[in-house]
């Protein structure tokens, strides 16, 4: 075996040791493949023999590489959609959809299984991140299934598939690679074939012709499920409840929905109708998290979020509308108008309210101070 072979062998071999001793993935893929390089110069200034074509000009270029996966637009998305997946799972989203949806389909036979598809398409066109649906899908539903009498591999099973559908339900982390990667190939493909106008591969494109394979796959889950439920019935029973499904219930339910669609509008929209890229509509998804994510926190004070998310979508279509780009020559009485707007636009919002921090005699004889939150009071006493 060449010695080449046995590297790249014992390279797969730590970084996976690595992996399962919970080691960092960022810090365990850069560090394997670097220690791995230093041994292979090692071994060839030791020997005086070239192992493949490996050289030590090649870790020079590694900066260069960095910064231009740094300076990568399209690349910029994926911790955008990092950052809105995570705020929707500490918002508590999927918890409010999934005790909703059970609550709907749980009387059904297969009906939490269903609802567990249901929620992860949800939460996948959202976010576009897997990890988080997971975790919190099998935190909260694992338990429920197996105490409702669900085989234990049906119910682990029905989790797992509904994690996966946030790597082909856009926007997913993995089209976004991938159509970094492919719009290259692409082009150097049609270079090679003589066409030296070529076509482009974008984001916008996978996500469009990922679209219906994952709901596809949505429907052939829940259709699995249905069967199961059919053929062995005692393999995912109903639940034993008397939830009544009174005004209270939908209002429930709208509330539980409304957040995750307003993102999947909001973020697929854009992309898909070609108003915003990929990265700018990553960017207003995970504005928009925070904001949904704020309401959550304090729906008394649920104004200020609001108006911002509002103020949001107007600069949005202000900014497809017109040119805001200060400083241009040729800018237009319009574009300038739009300049004032967009920058006036927010403070329109603001909510009249106490003055922060003010003392109002409270009713113990202290003194309450209203923080900028109104939904908190601080009480000091007199002195």
């Amino acid at each position: 075996m060449e010695l080449a072979l046995v590297l790249v062998v014992l390279m797969v071999i730590v970084l996976c040791g690595a992996l399962m001793l919970g080691y960092p993935v960022a810090f365990t893929l850069a560090g394997t493949a670097l220690a791995f390089g230093l041994i292979a110069l090692a071994i060839q200034a030791a020997t005086g023999t070239y192992i493949g074509d490996f050289d030590a000009t090649y870790l020079a270029l590694f900066p260069d590489r960095i910064f231009a996966i740094i300076k990568n637009d399209v690349l910029l998305a994926v911790p955008l959609f990092v950052a809105m997946g995570v705020m929707l799972e500490k918002s508590q989203v999927a918890e409010d959809l999934l005790q909703t949806m059970g609550q709907l389909f749980g009387t059904l036979r297969g009906g939490l299984g269903i609802s567990v598809t249901l929620v992860g398409a949800l939460m996948a066109a959202s976010t576009g991140i897997v990890g988080a649906t997971v975790v919190t899908m099998g935190l909260l539903s694992l338990p429920t299934m197996l105490r409702s009498g669900y085989a234990p591999r049906l119910a682990s099973g029905s989790i797992a598939a509904a994690g996966t559908l946030g790597q082909i339900i856009p926007p997913s982390i993995v089209l976004v690679l991938l159509g970094d990667v492919m719009s290259s190939a692409y082009q150097q493909a049609q270079r090679d074939m003589g066409i030296f106008s070529p076509d482009t591969l974008s984001v916008g494109d996978l996500f469009a012709g990922a679209l219906l394979p994952g709901l596809g796959l949505v429907a052939l889950y829940i259709l699995y499920q249905a069967s199961v439920a059919w053929l062995k019935p005692a393999s995912s029973p109903a639940l034993a409840t008397h939830a009544a499904y009174d005004r209270a219930f939908f209002e429930r339910l709208y509330k539980a929905l409304l957040p995750p669609v307003l993102l999947i509008v909001a973020v697929l929209g854009a992309i898909l109708g070609g108003i915003a890229t990929p990265t700018e509509a990553a960017a207003v998804g995970a504005v928009g998290a925070i904001l949904l994510g704020a309401i959550r926190i304090d729906p008394a004070g649920s104004r200020p979020p609001l108006a911002a998310l509002v103020s949001l979508v107007a600069l949005l279509a202000i900014a497809n509308l017109f040119d805001l780009r200060i400083g241009r020559a040729d800018a237009t009485v319009a574009d300038k108008a739009a300049y004032v707007v967009a920058i006036l636009y927010p403070f329109g919002w603001a909510p009249p309210g106490p003055t922060p921090n003010a003392a109002v005699p409270g009713t113990d004889g202290g003194y309450r101070l209203t923080p900028p939150n109104p939904g908190i009071a601080h009480t000091v006493s007199p002195p």
